[in-house]
């Protein structure tokens, strides 16, 4: 990766932008000048910059920010930033006469909501508030209260850069003290416990929050199955490693508390899930976007693999290249050269550890979003060797994740709005990931056109997805590959194919609780994919009764579960060529390094 905003660090976070309170929108926001301190910024670097780090930095940010305003209009780019847009099942009604109810946990007692037939417990505790002291370390366990506690509403969100362009944002207030899990529970539950389902929000580790309209788990749980949603720690919060930090640690984990937090998050439900009726036995991880990336590095730490029985992963990416955490040689990004230039833009007199944890959290936050990060700000999980111990593509390849059922996929159009970028910028990025591979994988697709238009999907959600599927199969362990193509019927003259996160909604059944009427297509295609994650929660298959049979994959056959407007249905692997060719150039460079 350059020094300068790399392509695929551009792409890589439009990647990972959730789209409730996604990264285009929050380009948008930047390009429009809202944000002046980025733009003063901006003015006098560019002067020194050369010819080509202007127009990488310039088709990364500004280009982006120009399709926003040009696509919107002409080719309903509306669609990769309104959830609201993409149908569910039946509509979440707003809650109806409601009643309270107490759960008790290890730290103490609960009050809740019972709506109907479901019981919602918000804003419970996980860990002890992440401030003062505490900020930038481990999460420590939460202090008993003796009170019951009120868990009828959201807490906060962690602290981060929100769009105001954003309609699916949250609008919860925003602290550092924001570490807080949401349940929603069948009351009626089978003997034994219901099945649980453990949702990682995306937001490119920058963004996001459980709190999103889009991601209320009340019609999941009115199937039968147990919703958990949580938020862990953002951007500097979350992903930061200074020297003074890193001596603290004595030799242990560093740097990737976000990652941290997800893991205490996990081992909390693990303790407490059968106070709400969950079967501790039956947690299947999944998310979407960075929660998808996050699900994947999950699966390769040995020390969480006893709290989950499976896994979905959604449109993860994964050929990405995570920065090290320790420094990597001169003029290369890590983590500690990107603490260290921001701990000395502050002008500390001392930079230790209390100094840090000094520095107000509107300073620590910045501007870090989607348009800016590059690698002097880089935030994000970084290779420590320890939590962290390479990008989850390669840990899965040498055979390092947990021994249990995955499905694992992507939208067949995960960034089709970005075709203008491909014309005008891609290459020069194509040519930096590919390297010597470039012409022999551009020579696999039919035409320069055909390379330009599918390659940001093919490398980046397609191939990695395949890659996984079939590397899990090859260790013995079952997998199932799938494509989301279908469209709202309201999009179907305005797009193309289905958009990065236009899946998520569908799972959680969410458009009504958005304010859109759903027709009935779209019911069924968002109750046929809920059919399938629910099979897979409650028994580790993804076989619902009365739908298509779904193969396990295998490399050989090469086919999926397309979702599509006809219905789920099992057929082959778009471009098998095309994806074979990037996965054996990504294995060499992989042998470069």
């Amino acid at each position: 990766m350059s020094k300068s905003l790399s392509l695929g660090a551009a792409i890589y976070r439009e990647l990972h932008a959730d789209r409730p309170g996604g990264g285009l929108a929050q380009i948008q926001r930047r390009e429009d000048g809202r944000d002046a301190r980025a733009a003063l910024r901006r003015g006098p670097k560019e002067k020194h910059m050369s010819k080509a780090r202007r127009i990488l930095r310039r088709v990364a940010i500004g280009l982006l920010a120009l399709l926003i305003v040009a696509a919107a209009a002409i080719a309903g780019l509306w669609w990769s930033l309104t959830p609201s847009d993409v149908a569910a099942a039946d509509p979440v009604t707003p809650l109806g006469p409601v009643s309270p109810v107490e759960r008790s946990v290890e730290s103490g007692r609960l009050a809740g909501l019972r709506d109907r037939d479901i019981l919602i417990f918000k804003n419970i505790p996980y860990a002890a508030p992440p401030v003062g002291p505490l900020r930038w370390r481990p999460p420590q366990p939460v202090a008993a209260w003796t009170q019951v506690r009120d868990a009828s509403r959201f807490g906060n969100d962690c602290w981060q850069v929100r769009s105001a362009a954003d309609p699916a944002r949250s609008t919860e207030p925003m602290s550092e003290d924001c570490l807080s899990i949401n349940v929603w529970a069948p009351e009626k539950v089978p003997a034994g416990g219901a099945s649980v389902l453990f949702w990682i929000h995306g937001g490119g580790f920058v963004q996001g929050s459980a709190s999103q309209p889009a991601l209320d788990g009340s019609a999941l749980a009115r199937r039968g199955v147990i919703l958990v949603s949580f938020n862990y720690r953002l951007g500097r919060f979350g992903f930061f490693a200074h020297p003074a930090l890193m001596a603290e640690a004595a030799g242990g984990p560093t740097g990737n508390w976000g990652m941290m937090d997800q893991v205490a998050a996990l081992r909390w439900v693990k303790r407490n899930i059968a106070s709400f009726g969950g079967n501790p036995d039956r947690i299947t991880l999944f998310g979407q976007s960075a929660g998808g990336a996050s699900v994947a590095q999950l699966m390769l730490d040995p020390a969480v693999r006893d709290l989950f029985a499976g896994a979905i992963i959604q449109s993860s990416g994964g050929r990405n290249r995570w920065v090290p955490l320790a420094d990597a040689g001169k003029d290369k990004p890590s983590g500690l050269r990107a603490a260290i230039a921001f701990a000395a833009k502050q002008k500390l007199d001392a930079p230790d550890a209390a100094a840090l944890r000094a520095i107000p959290a509107a300073d620590v936050l910045g501007n870090i979003g989607f348009a800016n990060l590059d690698t002097k700000t880089f935030s994000g999980p970084m290779i420590d060797g320890k939590l962290v111990k390479s990008d989850f593509v390669d840990g899965f390849l040498a055979g390092r994740e947990a021994p249990v059922p995955l499905i694992v996929g992507s939208t067949d159009r995960e960034l089709s709005h970005l075709n203008f970028l491909a014309r005008y910028g891609l290459r020069q990025w194509a040519k930096s990931e590919l390297g010597a591979s470039l012409d022999t994988v551009r020579d696999t697709y039919p035409s320069s056109g055909a390379f330009d238009d599918n390659i940001v999907n093919d490398w980046g959600f397609a191939e990695p997805a395949r890659t996984l599927a079939a590397s899990h199969r090859q260790h013995g362990f079952p997998s199932w590959l799938y494509r989301f193509d279908y469209v709202s019927e309201a999009k179907r003259s305005e797009v193309d194919g289905a958009a990065h996160a236009s899946d998520v909604t569908f799972v959680f059944g969410t458009l009504g609780r958005e304010g859109v009427v759903p027709t009935a297509a779209d019911k069924a295609a968002s109750r046929a994919i809920q059919d399938y994650w629910l099979a897979f929660a409650r028994d580790g298959i993804p076989a619902p009764a009365d739908r298509p049979a779904w193969p396990a994959f295998d490399l050989a056959a090469d086919r999926l579960l397309r979702f599509s407007a006809a219905g789920p249905s099992v057929g082959a692997v778009q471009r098998p060529s095309e994806l074979g060719a990037i996965t054996a150039a990504m294995a060499a460079r992989s042998h470069r390094r």
